[in-house]
């Protein structure tokens, strides 16, 4: 995945999240492949989410949930509808391996087990550069309704 060439990234991925500068935790969108989304994201010492040279763990969990928002965010873009705001309903079965060094850059699956209403069950896993699992766990997405 990481070899691949991100289709937004730096400030394009703003067209894809809600959340704006300094709450932003993804900055490259690599798109969908047999529906599993790939993101990416460099941690900076200027996060907030970093702390003694580390992403850390609530740093992880946003980058996760905002890869989940850039795979809604780029299918709504492809069908020219309005990118909605998204809300973590559930964090399950939660791991963390190990935190990210600030200049390491992290890599994110986003695969939908279930979507109901407007509730999405996902799958995330992010790995470093090596490819050594990171993070990985299961959430519950809550995606705004615009037709309410």
């Amino acid at each position: 995945m990481r070899n691949r060439e991100a289709l937004y990234q730096g400030e394009e991925v703003l067209m894809l999240i809600p959340q704006r500068p300094p709450m932003v935790l993804v900055d490259r969108f690599f798109g969908i492949e047999k529906g599993v989304s790939y993101s990416g994201l460099t941690p900076t010492e200027e996060s907030l989410f970093c702390r003694n040279g580390f992403l850390e763990e609530t740093g992880l969990i946003e980058h996760m949930a905002q890869s989940a928002a850039a795979r809604v965010g780029y299918l709504c873009k492809q069908a020219q509808k309005p990118v909605p705001l998204g809300f973590i309903g559930s964090v399950e079965k939660m791991q963390i391996h190990q935190l990210s060094p600030v200049g390491c850059p992290l890599f994110t699956a986003i695969t939908v087990i279930q979507e109901v209403f407007d509730i999405t069950l996902i799958a995330a896993q992010t790995v470093n550069e090596q490819e050594e699992v990171v993070a990985e766990c299961r959430m519950k997405i809550m995606i705004q309704n615009h037709e309410n």
